[in-house]
């Protein structure tokens, strides 16, 4: 058991989650009003028709993701989260490192669907506000403070906030949908449900960007040294987060996508907010202003589920002495949260996007941040996955609960699938760039690129540090158990 080395007579609330909590933790990062409104976009421009199909795909891999933290979560209650269960699958604890450095590739290009999302958002509604010089500066400082002040007062503060929105917002675009699907009638059609044979590889980059929807689901892990009975509640928050997200997402793609017409589907990408002309032209006024204001709500919400979920990743790392220094592990003596950790990330990521937003205007440089985003989680899911098959190996075939299909089957399928998708995701902006070589493209291209090299170089050289120099450090490296502990 290792104790906090900064301030060990102050912990992380314990007890201050309940698994309802717990599951809009994980709901909110993923955002789904906020992802209809943009990151639908950028599946629609790649799958086209079979954006629905992509949704789905994604959703299942994600499901099979799941099963990892899930059965983590039964072992161990530690705010590290993948790391901490990467870092504790073998004595050596070699997969930590890599865990934790390519999961902050993930952690310095995510917060731009927030920080950037919602400047393209309200722009897309107003044309006079879009006018405006360097005003989507204005809504990212704004919602960058959002995202240290609500976290940073206490973890049932911002979680209240999460559960309370996230109801609302699931049923707004339920309701909504399934309204926008009865009124097509005769229209409705297993089209979008069907796989476009003849355009594999960009339905599969499409898939990415539905893969990121869904990302976050698993972030409940990062409260579990603050949910109360962690080992039996956190999986049941990890199973309900996941069919409500599903829910959520699911029938919204198809209403959406049907709902704009098949044959002029090319056009949706393209676009001034789509989701809401859609919402509109079916549900009137009332279903418009709702799904404005539940979009900008949920990048809100977003941004505090992404600042509860990284703080606590870094913060775990810190404790451990990995990667992260020692005075990121410092809580707030009142509030108990990792507020150094929350002003460093947050400091870094502000800067990134306004970079990349400077260059490519918000929108387009939160789609671009984002393809990082999706093959840096990608690959902590594979780490993660290949750990729970070493850790059932090396630890519970010892106990008798080694599970062939949940520790050994379902991780490396899910892997395997992962793999698929990076490749894809690699093949089709190298393939785009080279037939359309604009600037957009070769951002993307570049990013992609990028991306691969942070966890294939970046993490393997980080990995081989602590591997050779400090031995000792990552042996001991995710080892907390806050439930052990107490």
């Amino acid at each position: 058991m290792v104790e906090n080395p900064i301030n060990s007579d102050i912990k992380l609330q314990k007890g201050a989650v309940d698994t309802i909590r717990g599951v809009f933790q994980s709901f909110s990062y993923v955002g789904p009003a906020a992802d209809v409104a943009i990151l639908l976009l950028g599946t629609v421009e790649f799958s086209l028709v079979a954006t629905p199909l992509a949704i789905i795909v994604a959703w299942l891999i994600y499901g099979l993701w799941m099963i990892t933290p899930y059965e983590f979560s039964k072992f161990k209650a530690n705010a590290g989260s993948y790391y901490a269960y990467s870092a504790g699958a073998t004595p050596a604890g070699t997969l930590g490192p890599f865990a934790l450095f390519s999961w902050m590739g993930e952690n310095f290009t995510g917060q731009s669907f927030g920080i950037l999302g919602v400047a393209g958002f309200i722009f897309a509604i107003s044309s006079y506000i879009s006018g405006i010089p360097y005003l989507w500066i204005g809504f990212a400082v704004i919602i960058t403070l959002y995202m240290f002040i609500l976290p940073y007062l206490g973890i049932k503060i911002s979680t209240n906030y999460m559960a309370i929105t996230g109801i609302m917002e699931l049923l707004v675009l339920l309701i909504g949908s399934i309204i926008i699907i009865i009124k097509l009638g005769v229209h409705n059609t297993i089209v979008p449900f069907e796989f476009p044979a003849g355009a594999i590889g960009s339905f599969f980059f499409g898939v990415v960007f539905s893969i990121v929807d869904f990302t976050g689901l698993g972030t409940v892990t990062t409260l579990s040294e603050e949910v109360r009975n962690s080992k039996k509640k956190v999986k049941k928050s990890l199973v309900i987060a996941w069919l409500l997200a599903g829910l959520a997402l699911i029938p919204a793609s198809y209403a959406l996508v049907t709902g704009w017409g098949l044959s002029s589907i090319g056009s949706y990408a393209s676009s001034a907010d789509p989701g809401l002309v859609v919402f509109r032209q079916y549900l009137g006024p009332a279903g418009f202003i709702l799904l404005i204001i539940f979009t900008i709500n949920s990048y809100f919400s977003y941004g505090v589920s992404k600042t509860n979920a990284v703080s606590r990743i870094w913060y775990s790392g810190a404790r451990d002495g990995v990667i992260y220094p020692k005075f990121m592990a410092r809580l707030h003596p009142k509030h108990k949260t990792p507020g150094n950790v929350m002003m460093v990330w947050l400091g870094v990521s502000f800067v990134l996007d306004l970079i990349l937003g400077l260059i490519y205007g918000p929108t387009k440089a939160g789609i671009v941040l984002l393809t990082m985003s999706g093959i840096a989680i990608i690959v902590v899911h594979i780490v993660s996955n290949t750990s729970l098959t070493l850790f059932s190996r090396n630890y519970l075939k010892k106990t008798g609960e080694s599970n062939f299909l949940l520790h050994y089957v379902a991780p490396t399928v899910a892997s395997i699938l992962g793999l698929i998708v990076i490749y894809f995701t690699v093949e089709s902006n190298i393939a785009t760039y080279i037939s359309q070589p604009t600037a957009i493209n070769l951002a993307y291209m570049v990013i992609v690129i990028f991306s691969v090299l942070w966890v294939v170089i970046g993490a393997t050289a980080v990995t081989l540090y602590y591997k050779f120099k400090k031995p000792n450090v990552i042996a001991k490296a995710g080892v907390y158990d806050a439930e052990v502990a107490e």
